[in-house]
């Protein structure tokens, strides 16, 4: 249960000053098809192997809320996993996902899943072939993107943990689903942008093929509540990621 006594220490913690906010370390890119995809790595400041987390945004890409994606950075890194940011969609895809109706990009998602879940395995295959990789990967999507990942972690195996931020599985793949990883989704109950029975529908699917599973509903909190600067959330949320990150990757 959410406590007062909890959203007002995420309060002061949120609002505490920072004294090294992460930068990325190192900028490279992958290859998806004919498609040539930006990654951004945050390093954790351990040396020998670690674990990694990759990072899928929502449909508005990364640029437009920078710092609420650098949060989960900087937190993540804080307690020894390296942080990826995967810039997923290809300039057809922005265009795509903000100059149309509703309907049409829905339905512009829908033929995109798999290709997007392509990026997301070749990105695990780059961090995994790393010196300084564990081997131990976990996917961290918001939004659209936890749809995404979603996809990819329930077709690859090499993923060993999944956070989903206000998002679901793809309906089309939603039958094909034989395995999940150990999860965790959490959900605003005002969501108006996605409903929170999504949220729901992915834990339940997860608990039908025997994963590890837990639901985290946040009463009256919208779409992208954790983005918020000074909603106490958004390090409720933040930490509880990160403690699932750490007692799945870390070993």
């Amino acid at each position: 249960m959410i406590t007062r006594r909890m959203a007002l220490g995420g309060l002061a913690a949120l609002l505490s000053p920072i004294a090294a906010r992460g930068a990325p370390g190192e900028q490279f890119n992958v290859a998806s098809g004919h498609d040539s995809l930006p990654v951004s790595r945050y390093a954790a400041a351990v040396d020998g192997k670690r674990p990694a987390v990759i990072v899928l945004h929502g449909s508005r890409g990364i640029e437009l809320r920078a710092r609420a994606y650098e949060r989960y950075a900087d937190a993540l890194t804080a307690q020894g996993i390296d942080t990826y940011f995967l810039r997923y969609m290809t300039p057809a895809d922005m265009a795509a996902l903000t100059s149309t109706s509703h309907d049409i990009r829905e339905a512009y998602e829908t033929t995109r899943f798999d290709g997007w879940a392509d990026t997301v395995a070749a990105t695990v295959t780059a961090v995994r072939d790393r010196s300084d990789s564990s081997g131990r990967i976990g996917l961290l999507g918001f939004s659209l993107g936890s749809y995404v990942a979603a996809e990819a972690a329930a077709r690859d195996t090499r993923i060993k943990a999944l956070a989903a931020l206000y998002g679901g599985m793809p309906k089309a793949m939603t039958a094909k689903v034989k395995h999940l990883p150990p999860l965790i989704a959490l959900h605003g109950e005002a969501d108006k942008n996605v409903p929170i029975a999504e949220g729901r529908q992915l834990v339940a699917l997860g608990k039908s093929v025997g994963a590890e599973t837990e639901f985290v509903p946040y009463p009256g909190e919208a779409h992208g509540f954790d983005f918020s600067d000074t909603d106490p959330m958004t390090q409720d949320a933040i930490d509880r990621v990160t403690r699932f990150f750490q007692a799945k990757l870390i070993v």
